[in-house]
């Protein structure tokens, strides 16, 4: 039995765009844990890890406190309290050990269709409404814009209709809210994508190679996540040209085939999309019992 305070603490999302996918993550490292309906811990069966499910805006401060080691955020929720923390004097709260390439989102304005205002040459004077008041404030003081920033908590798509702001600065995933709602998306001031947060504290020893394992278990599962693996026969004098058109690959391991001397088995690992197209050109320059089979998982 692993003594709980040798146990690692990573914090996710409660409920949201992050939980479902940071949930698969940890499964799809070999996590297997136990956690009733309501609760909202998860406790590690097979690795010394628990997940704590907590609203997402308290995640970099509970890995700041060393209450969690790792936590799973947006980046436009770890850059407003980033500013937050650094305004009370705390310089490294958090270190990003990791971006994950899910969630993604972009933070920007959006103007009315029928209003006055339609570029950052038009701000000043003028009231943006945002639930990022600190980035917001952050992107008009670099580009030294006098503008005032009204803090709206949710739906701040309707702050214009309502007379509270003249433009708002929101996340942007599909676009369509903004449309509903007749706004026109405008300059984006922020990228933002799931990112894993360590604790700036001296993990303790016990736990350190446990999180270096999750990490790398994490960057396996990250590398397989479009990867393929594609085997084919083909003629020793195609090999050349196989390899060029092969997307994404490594030097393919080439095995002689029994009895064909002309001929080689070629098996790959494809860290791209293997679309139709690839298959159709790899056959007109000579590959046979071509076969593409999925990656569940892979260790740099």
């Amino acid at each position: 039995m692993i003594e709980q305070a040798a146990r690692i603490k990573v914090a996710i999302q409660k409920s949201g765009r992050l939980t479902d996918r940071s949930l698969e993550l940890l499964e799809r490292c070999g996590l297997k844990y136990t956690r009733g309906r309501d609760q909202l811990i998860g406790y590690g069966e097979n690795m010394p890890v628990d997940v704590l499910l907590v609203r997402d805006d308290d995640i970099p401060g509970l890995v700041r406190d060393d209450v969690c080691d790792l936590g799973v955020v947006g980046m436009n929720v770890l850059e407003e309290r980033r500013l937050q923390f650094q305004a009370e004097g705390v310089s490294e709260p958090f270190r990003v050990v990791r971006p994950l390439d899910y969630g993604r989102c972009h933070l920007a304005f959006g103007y009315p269709e029928d209003g006055p205002v339609r570029s950052l040459a038009e701000l000043p004077g003028r009231r943006i409404a945002t639930s990022y008041p600190r980035i917001v404030q952050d992107f008009l003081r670099r580009n030294a814009i006098a503008a005032q920033v009204v803090e709206f908590s949710g739906a701040v798509e309707i702050a214009p209709s309502l007379g509270r702001a003249d433009v708002i600065c929101d996340l942007v995933s599909t676009g369509a809210t903004l449309a509903a709602n007749r706004l026109r998306e405008g300059e984006t001031i922020l990228d933002s994508q799931a990112v894993l947060i360590q604790t700036p504290r001296e993990v303790a020893p016990a736990k350190t190679e446990w999180i270096a394992r999750l990490l790398q278990r994490i960057d396996g599962v990250m590398q397989v996540r479009e990867s393929k693996y594609v085997m084919m026969n083909a003629p020793v004098s195609a090999l050349a040209e196989i390899a060029r058109l092969l997307p994404g690959a490594d030097a393919p391991t080439v095995i002689p085939l029994e009895g064909r001397g002309d001929k080689v088995a070629v098996h790959v690992v494809c860290r791209e999309n293997v679309f139709w197209e690839t298959l159709e050109n790899l056959k007109k320059a000579g590959a046979s019992s071509l076969l593409v089979l999925p990656v569940e998982k892979m260790l740099p």
